[in-house]
C-alpha cells in the first residue's frame, strides 16, 4: 500500500500539470483549426 502512495505522490503532480497544459492547448489548436479551414474561402476572394 506504501508503494503505491508514493507512486501517485510522485507521479500525481506531472499528471495534473500535464491535463492543465493539454487543456489549455485544446482551445488554441481548435482556434487554429478553425482559421486554416477559413483559409481557402479568404484566400478565393
Amino acid at each position: 500500500m506504501e508503494q503505491w502512495l508514493n507512486v501517485v505522490s510522485e507521479v500525481g503532480f506531472p499528471i495534473v500539470v500535464t491535463l492543465y497544459l493539454l487543456n489549455r492547448i485544446e482551445s488554441k489548436l481548435d482556434a487554429l483549426n478553425q482559421s486554416i479551414q477559413m483559409l481557402p474561402s479568404q484566400l478565393g476572394k
